[in-house]
């Protein structure tokens, strides 16, 4: 079956491109242009004609790229065309009347491009994230990872627990035949070596999800502290209700941002204070949750009124920022207490010191997450197969200590399956269909 798709962004567009792949790529392009192929790989200009009538679409330009080297290791053309939606609609309508070719699915070529060996899982997963990248840190970790660095690393491992393998396989199959104390040593230090390098990786405060997804920041404090306000500062656009009544808000609000290069979640919650009626007890239950489970907490208090009480003080700690609004109304020194803390004087309604804040947000994330430049795990899916890997892995050297190589082979074979798992060096049928479908349908 051929596929097609639009594979830049819908809309009006200087210039569309419509990608062919598959057996009749070559059909289409000959249908449509009604000339031979162009040379492989040299853009040239044709017409592009409707299927079976003399009616013009439009004029544009044409690339081959005949298998196998072409991005999905099949036949692949590409027609870039003016990007209109009437000419986009009329193209796609002439390609689908052409015999087994149909529309293609979302990540369907990239699919292709690593069921035929083209790319492994870890490069697709990370073109999805560069297609999807909004910020300048994403951007470069799908760019680190797109240049097979965590692929080198997860395959050195794996061919350190297959020659381990190979050595555990002869015993079991000569069983007469005695390991030499070099290669006993061997199988020992090698799975201790790799052990110790997963579970460095492992503990790496899962900053490649967190810079996937968005670092969590939450805004606690005081009703009428201005937290929505802040909110709707930092957004640059009024995502929360902002009013004089103490205690509007009652649920989380949360809103995705780019804070100078960093992904970010940011959380508007209830403020705190004793609450007079379930709701709100239930809204304060949330804020607090969301502090807990936050990244970074912004502990937002009133300059007027200086509110910082217990509840408060038990949330500054070393992931805390202390921000006190409303600096132009302060009409008396800050106590030594709240000084202690890391704190930044602002006014949102004057727009004071609203860059300092967002400077010390930054370094805060940098300092703690952005240290290592070593990020190797980008998805939940790697931790999994990681720590599944970890844990055969401990069961094998616990055996194999007991020289129990024959009941220790399998727990060395499943440790080696889930790193064969991350790069796709196994069957990995079931995992594809959720990796391929975060794609955009032309990719």
């Amino acid at each position: 079956m051929t596929i097609y798709a639009l594979s830049t962004g819908p809309g009006i567009s200087g210039i569309a491109v419509i990608r062919i792949s598959g057996p009749e790529a070559a059909l289409v392009i000959k249908t449509l242009t009604r000339k031979e192929l162009p040379k492989t790989r040299i853009a040239t200009l044709r017409k592009v004609f409707k299927i079976n009538t003399s009616e013009l679409i439009d004029e544009g330009i044409i690339l081959w790229f005949p298998a196998p080297n072409s991005y999905t290791g099949e036949d692949l053309a590409e027609i870039q065309v003016h990007g209109s939606k009437a000419v986009i609609d009329a193209l796609q309508l002439s390609i689908s009347q052409i015999d087994n070719c149909r529309l293609a699915e979302p990540g369907e070529f990239t699919k292709l491009a690593f069921q035929n060996g083209k790319i492994n899982l870890l490069k697709a997963e990370s073109i999805a994230d560069l297609v999807s990248a909004e910020t300048e840190i994403q951007r470069q970790q799908a760019i680190k990872i797109m240049t097979g660095k965590s692929s080198d690393k997860f395959n050195f491992l794996r061919n350190k627990l297959l020659k381990t393998l190979a050595h555990i396989e002869a015993k079991i199959d000569f069983p007469d035949e005695d390991l030499s104390q070099d290669i006993l040593k061997d199988i020992k230090k090698n799975s201790n070596e790799v052990l110790e390098i997963i579970k460095k990786i492992l503990d790496d405060q899962k900053v490649g999800e967190r810079i996937r997804e968005g670092f969590k920041i939450a805004i606690i404090g005081p009703t009428n502290a201005g937290k929505s306000s802040l909110l709707n500062h930092l957004a640059n656009r009024d995502v929360a209700i902002v009013s004089e009544m103490a205690g509007t808000t009652r649920d989380v609000i949360e809103v995705h941002l780019n804070i100078d290069g960093f992904p970010v979640v940011l959380s508007d919650t209830a403020g705190i204070r004793e609450a007079k009626n379930e709701i709100e007890r239930k809204g304060i239950k949330l804020a607090l949750e969301k502090a807990e489970n936050a990244d970074l907490k912004l502990i937002l208090i009133d300059a007027q009124i200086l509110d910082f009480n217990e509840v408060f003080k038990d949330l500054m700690d070393e992931d805390a920022i202390l921000v006190i609004n409303k600096s132009d109304l302060l009409k008396i020194d800050l106590s030594s207490e709240i000084k202690k803390f890391e704190h930044v004087l602002i006014s949102i309604k004057y727009n004071l010191n609203m860059d300092e804040l967002i400077l010390k947000i930054k370094n805060k994330l940098k300092n703690k997450f952005i240290a290592s430049a070593d990020i190797l795990i980008t998805r939940e899916r790697h931790r999994q197969h990681l720590q599944q890997c970890s844990d055969s892995l401990k069961n094998f050297i616990q055996k194999s200590e007991e020289e129990s190589f024959d009941k220790a082979a399998e727990d060395l074979r499943l440790a080696t399956r889930e790193l064969g798992m991350i790069v796709g060096k196994v069957d990995v049928e079931e995992i594809l269909s959720s990796i391929f479908n975060d794609f955009c349908i032309g990719k």
